[in-house]
């Protein structure tokens, strides 16, 4: 409850936050330079490397954290969305932004957001940028040495495009979030190269050679000297770097953040062997994570969109070659076209598809799922939910003993997942995952 104005439990904060959320996503810098500037500028009290991307980008600042901790740095990271607490999006040496400390600077941040002098009556930072503050407050406060900053949405417009980066690195250019980015390459790779900084290096993932020619105009306008992952590394997986996240793209993923570390002043120490014995320490649930449940084999896998699905390919016809039998898939998307994309992917590998509807307002429903599933799909295709697949935490209810069971699609689908068969993570926060 808010006494005075102050809340005093963590139910009442998370009612304020989902309303903040309630009131859509907003894009522009603006408010928060506004709001930084009101809170003494925490942004600038540790350096930051800035990382955006269609795909890979949540992967790429886990393998940074991952490497600068190996050096024996005190790092911050910065994520969205969550899989089931709120406070994953907020970590200091992985030490998720507990409930306690959400409820301070939430009491912190509202009268600064709600001063008609800055913000107007109409104006009030969102959900995403009071996330954003906290990360900066957090990291400030908690003297991390250096922060990875994972970009919400786009780049030149998103929240997180106040801070003045060391490195900034751009890991992927596909199609997502069309509404708001554009609906061609070019348009994408403009919004994402927003976030590139007069003089500061820029590291590329691959990508679209007219998405990397976009980015690199921007980069020369500003001065910014480039480097991607192609021109060091190449076209052949076997001479892109090892990381214990599985995977082909992982590797791609592993290159842009070792180009990265090279590019961090020598005062880091980022060896070449420290940056191996870090990528092979990386920690980011949810991606081809493989976990045995009950004594059978369980895949966890967000591939959200057309890029995604791409990979998803590529990691699913590995899957049928060394289990020689086809898995059991259970999916669910938020929005048509990411539905189309993903279940086309799974009609070819899959035995039986079980569709399941994330606890979102964008989710598509059973209806549209279904009809997203091939004619040409032979197998069953049922509708589920993840109560009916998990009813325990140790069992999944569906396949035999011999089945490998993969579950794709949303990430918000993968967080229900976790809440149910780790259920020491808590109770989810399902309704403060979407942005």
């Amino acid at each position: 409850m808010a006494t005075s104005g102050i809340f005093t439990g963590y139910a009442a904060v998370q009612d304020y936050l989902f309303s903040l959320k309630a009131r859509g996503l907003k894009f522009g810098v603006d408010r928060m330079r506004v709001l930084v500037e009101a809170l003494g500028h925490p942004e600038r009290r540790c350096p930051v490397v800035h990382v955006a991307g269609t795909n890979g980008k949540g992967s790429v600042a886990a393998m940074l954290d991952a490497i600068l901790h190996t050096a024996g740095w005190r790092t911050g990271l910065y994520t969205s969305p969550h899989l089931v607490k709120l406070g994953e999006r907020v970590q200091v040496n992985r030490q998720l932004l507990g409930e306690a400390e959400i409820i301070a600077y939430t009491n912190e941040l509202r009268p600064v957001a709600e001063q008609p002098a800055l913000f107007g009556a109409d104006d009030h930072p969102s959900f995403f940028e009071f996330m954003t503050a906290m990360a900066f407050l957090q990291f400030a406060r908690q003297a991390a040495d250096l922060a990875v900053i994972e970009v919400g949405l786009g780049g030149r417009l998103d929240a997180t495009n106040v801070v003045e980066p060391e490195v900034t690195a751009i890991t992927s250019i596909g199609f997502d979030h069309c509404d708001m980015l554009g609906d061609r390459l070019e348009l994408i790779a403009a919004e994402k190269a927003g976030i590139i900084k007069p003089g500061r290096p820029a590291v590329l993932g691959r990508m679209p050679a007219v998405a990397e020619a976009v980015i690199r105009a921007i980069a020369a306008e500003r001065e910014a000297p480039v480097t991607t992952v192609r021109e060091v590394y190449g076209d052949e997986l076997a001479r892109y770097p090892q990381t214990n996240l599985e995977g082909d793209y992982q590797r791609w993923n592993a290159a842009t953040a070792t180009l990265v570390a090279r590019l961090l002043p020598a005062r880091w120490g980022l060896t070449d062997e420290i940056v191996a014995r870090g990528l092979m320490h990386a920690n980011w649930p949810g991606r081809w994570q493989r976990i045995t449940l009950g004594g059978r084999p369980l895949i966890l896998d967000a591939s959200h969109n057309p890029e995604g699905a791409q990979v998803l390919d590529a990691n699913l016809t590995k899957l049928v070659a060394e289990a020689g039998r086809k898995p059991i898939v259970v999916t669910g998307a938020l929005g048509e076209y990411r539905a189309r994309a993903l279940l086309e992917v799974i009609a070819r590998h899959a035995g039986e598809i079980h569709l399941a509807i994330p606890h979102q307002a964008r989710a598509c429903g059973y209806g549209e799922l279904e009809h997203s599933v091939p004619a040409a799909f032979g197998g069953r295709v049922v509708r589920t939910t993840v109560g009916e697949v998990f009813p325990e935490p140790d069992r999944c209810a569906i396949g035999s003993a011999g089945d490998t069971v993969v579950v794709t699609g949303s990430i918000y689908l993968i967080g229900e997942v976790f809440e149910r068969i780790e259920p020491g993570r808590g109770a989810g926060e399902g309704r403060l995952q979407d942005f």
